[in-house]
């Protein structure tokens, strides 16, 4: 069975770009913390490169900047190249999910006062009992 869950924080925004077909598919990083050593010392980071598509790459890249904190469940997949007789390879997490852990990214401002009256009944809405059909 191949399966990778990681939990960690975005390294750069995501990149959203598109094959030749038109699929979307959305690239980021994710840095996920070792746990800490006896000796306390910073025991660092590994770094994963993650691909999303469909979707799911598109809501990626609108709802996470670098910084956001995610959770990705997916497969681990090789990818090796040739190039002008050099030979490379690569782990790469494909998302099959991805839940955001950090709050949405919002250009809205946050209204300072509630849009609805405020009532002096301790937040509570007041009903009319006689409009209830029990």
């Amino acid at each position: 069975m191949n399966l990778i869950t990681i939990i960690g924080n975005l390294t750069k925004d995501p990149e959203l770009r598109h094959t030749q077909d038109g699929t979307p598919v959305c690239g980021f990083s994710v840095a996920v913390n070792r746990p800490k050593t006896r000796n306390n010392q910073d025991p660092g980071a590994d770094f994963f490169n993650v691909s999303a598509w469909r979707n799911l790459g598109e809501n990626c890249h609108k709802f996470t900047q670098k910084g956001s904190k995610v959770a990705v469940v997916g497969r681990i997949s090789l990818r090796q190249w040739e190039n002008s007789g050099n030979h490379g390879a690569s782990l790469e997490v494909l998302a099959d999910s991805v839940e955001f852990l950090s709050s949405r990214v919002s250009d809205a401002p946050i209204p300072a006062e509630p849009s609805a009256p405020v009532d002096n009944q301790g937040g509570f809405t007041k009903v009319e009992t006689d409009e209830l059909p029990f």
